[in-house]
């Protein structure tokens, strides 16, 4: 018998996951791995080779581990859910003109629901990551908290897990640095997985131009899109486009045009075609607007609340008061300009360390 229970661990074949599932062994816990199989990659046209989580190189890292540790190790294919979920999803937002981020959607929607399905079915009481955050109850409430590693804090990716989801969740790395992970992986052996390199790229895009995926998965796009106008900020046309879903804001490379100083993607309008161009100081708003909440911390926010937010995984986060408006939305009101936010991203709200929640960004202002 365990001393803590069964657990199933999400391994990607990577070292996090695998150090997790081999602390949580070492704790006494009975580890189930699990590598899930999102994408077939063989079907994206990319030209790189494969690599990533969905490779076969990674589910036989996860397994090696697994079998030298003696704990079982399956495979599970959610391709179809994650293709009809995740992928439509993705290109559903360039076509909105917004800039999708799939990596939370997989997580709060497809990886933990599947996760959960089949710790159900294997009689697993709770499920096991290796991202590097951290996570405590408090008033009745499950709250993720940034990992001690702050370069590799991954709590912005959490914000969507529900709290029925984190009740029943492991985070064995938040209290560790990338070094001593690797130091631990080093001291039992692993030294593949040490020398392993990471991937930071979308899974399904595996050479990051998700430009020529959209091409791939919609052949008839770019026709149907190509010569919009490029504009100013006054309105003014300075030239044609490919197409507006394939620009995003904030992008200066790769727009194909020379007006003899820096400009960039300021603004996208998906009605029109238009893809409207500024410099710098142009991509500056102090306000948005965030919809399709989940919140951790509280249950509502009662008032105006002082938080940091943060616009994308590796910003900063920039001091801002929110004010929940109904149900569903969020007003957010910046203390300084923000640069660059991208209707579609994810916006999550700290308090402290603490994750008080997030949503996605629907539209932002200048105040």
């Amino acid at each position: 018998m365990s001393k803590h229970g069964r657990i199933l661990v999400a391994m990607s074949g990577g070292i996090d996951s695998s150090l997790a599932s081999v602390l949580l062994h070492e704790q006494g816990y009975e580890v189930i791995g699990m590598t899930m199989k999102t994408w077939d990659y063989a079907g994206s046209g990319g030209s790189k080779k494969e690599t990533g989580c969905c490779s076969l190189d990674s589910i036989n890292d996860a397994r090696t581990v697994a079998v030298e540790l003696g704990f079982p190790h399956y495979i599970l294919d959610i391709r179809t859910e994650f293709g009809d979920y995740v992928i439509d999803h993705f290109t559903g937002e360039y076509l909105e003109g917004r800039t999708p981020n799939p990596c939370v959607l997989c997580n709060t929607h497809i990886k933990w629901d599947a996760l959960l399905r089949r710790a159900d079915r294997l009689d697993c009481e709770f499920i096991a990551t290796g991202h590097y955050a951290n996570m405590r109850q408090e008033n009745d409430r499950f709250i993720v908290s940034k990992g001690v590693d702050t370069w590799k804090d991954q709590s912005y990716v959490l914000w969507g897990v529900s709290q029925e989801s984190l009740s029943r969740t492991k985070l064995p790395l938040g209290h560790l640095r990338k070094t001593e992970i690797r130091e631990m992986a080093k001291e039992r052996g692993f030294m593949d997985l040490v020398n392993k390199s990471e991937s930071y790229e979308i899974c399904f895009v595996p050479d990051n131009d998700y430009r020529g995926f959209l091409k791939r998965r919609m052949p008839e796009l770019e026709s149907q899109v190509m010569g919009g106008n490029y504009v100013m900020q006054d309105g003014t046309v300075v030239g044609k486009h490919e197409g507006y879903p394939f620009y995003t804001i904030g992008q200066r490379k790769g727009l194909g045009i020379a007006l003899g100083y820096p400009v960039f993607v300021t603004e996208i309008r998906k009605d029109t075609n238009e893809v409207v161009l500024g410099i710098d100081k142009d991509l500056e708003r102090d306000g948005m607007y965030v919809s399709k909440l989940n919140l951790q911390k509280y249950a509502r926010i009662e008032g105006p609340l002082e938080t940091v937010t943060k616009v994308r995984y590796k910003h900063e986060g920039t001091p801002a008061t929110i004010i929940q408006e109904g149900d569903d939305r969020i007003q957010v009101l910046f203390h300084d300009p923000v640069s660059a936010i991208a209707p579609g991203q994810a916006a999550v709200f700290y308090e402290g360390d603490d994750v008080v929640g997030g949503g996605w960004i629907s539209k932002s202002f200048r105040q």
